[in-house]
Parts: structure tokens; C-alpha cells; sequence
């Protein structure tokens, strides 16, 4: 190679869709710029909109403009992609008044002041995101002052010997907490709550099992 020779590589440019790939051969170190515009002129993309990525890593131009040169490889795979248009202006203005405040978590205009006044907080200043907002203000404040009197009795329990009994109990108190209510004339389940201890439709029970077996179903 003649000194001051600038040495080729060939590179594989993949596209996003069912395209196939083509190769080029382009100078082992070269502007990114210029590289994107050999692809777009090879592939017949606008350049402007055409994105490319290298080892896992898109490629860039400088921020003040300047030039950005990388070096390539034999055999390096780039992927290039057009990004979409833009809509016009009035459907981006739209979309942003409309579809990203649905997307955004809001408290109804109901709420109290001080949970407002906390929501606030934990949004602007703690900056949480949404999901786990909506997963706080979900549950009810009785849960919450139930949660944290749990979490003040366990040590007591666990100091006593009785963290299994703590244990039980809380999950015989959840059962009980979460019955509900039946309305009247509602069947039960379990037949035994329920009046002449009827059975709800399609109960198994020994004589179901009694009357299939005779009945040949097995």
C-alpha cells in the first residue's frame, strides 16, 4: 500500500424490514456524516431521517456540528433505519393536550388537600414515577394505618416467641376482613351456611361421585 493511501473496508448495511442486505465498500476510517450519505445515496434513503447503528451503538454527529470520525472494520454490520415524519404541527399539539395528559397520573379534583399537597411532593420534588404513585394512592388510608401498625408489631411478636401465631393471625384476619357480604338470597359455597344446606349447581360431592360411578361416567 502507497504511503498516505487511504485502505477500504467492505461492510454489510442491513435495513429494518424485509429488505436484504447490501455491501459496500467504504474507507476503513470515515466521517459519520459522510458514511450516512453513502448509505443513503446506496440505499435511496433521505439522509436527513436516516439512522445507523454500529456494534449495538447509534451513531452521532457532533453536537456543535463538528465531525465525528469512526473507524471500521472488515466485515462490521450496520443497521440503518428511517425515522418516522413528524405530524403536523395542530396533531402534535392535539396529541400532547390530549392523549399524553390520559397517559399522565392525575388525582381526582375530590382529593383532600393534604393528599393533593403529598402527591405533589412525591411527584415534583421526589420525582416518582407514576406506577409506583398509582400503587400508593391506591390503596386506602384504614390499609395503610394497618400496614404500618403490622410492620410496629412484628418486632413485638418476634420478641415474644409468637411470630408464627403473629403470622397465622394475620392471615386468618385477612380472610375474615375480605368475606364481604352476601345479599339476600345469595348462596353460600359452602352448603352449610346456606338454608336446608343447599348446594350451588355443579357441586361435587360423594353423591355426584356416587351417581356417576353407577351411571358409568368412569
Amino acid at each position: 500500500m502507497a504511503a498516505g493511501e487511504v485502505s477500504e473496508v467492505e461492510i454489510t448495511v442491513k435495513t429494518v424490514g424485509p429488505s436484504r442486505p447490501i455491501r459496500l465498500r467504504v474507507p476503513s476510517s470515515i466521517e459519520v456524516s459522510e458514511l450516512r450519505r453513502l448509505i443513503a445515496s446506496e440505499l435511496r434513503f433521505p439522509v436527513e431521517q436516516l439512522k445507523l447503528v454500529l456494534r449495538g451503538r447509534a451513531l452521532r454527529d457532533g453536537r456543535d456540528g463538528s465531525p465525528v470520525h469512526i473507524k471500521l472494520d472488515n466485515g462490521d454490520s450496520l443497521i440503518a433505519a428511517v425515522t418516522p415524519d413528524l405530524p403536523a404541527k395542530h396533531i402534535r399539539e392535539g396529541y400532547d393536550d390530549d392523549e399524553d395528559d390520559d397517559l399522565k397520573l392525575q388525582i381526582p379534583q375530590s382529593t383532600s388537600w393534604w393528599k393533593r399537597k403529598l402527591f405533589d411532593f412525591l411527584h415534583d420534588t421526589m420525582r416518582l414515577p407514576d406506577i409506583l404513585l398509582m400503587a400508593i394512592f391506591s390503596i386506602s388510608l384504614k390499609a395503610w394505618i394497618a400496614t404500618i401498625l403490622w410492620f410496629a408489631l412484628a418486632p413485638v411478636a418476634y420478641r415474644w416467641d409468637l411470630g408464627p401465631l403473629y403470622i397465622l393471625a394475620t392471615g386468618f384476619s385477612i380472610i375474615l376482613l375480605n368475606l364481604g357480604k352476601r345479599q339476600h338470597g345469595d348462596l353460600s359455597a359452602y352448603s352449610i351456611f346456606n338454608e336446608d344446606f343447599r348446594e350451588l349447581p355443579g357441586t361435587l360431592n360423594a353423591d355426584r361421585l356416587d351417581r356417576d360411578i353407577r351411571a358409568g361416567q368412569f
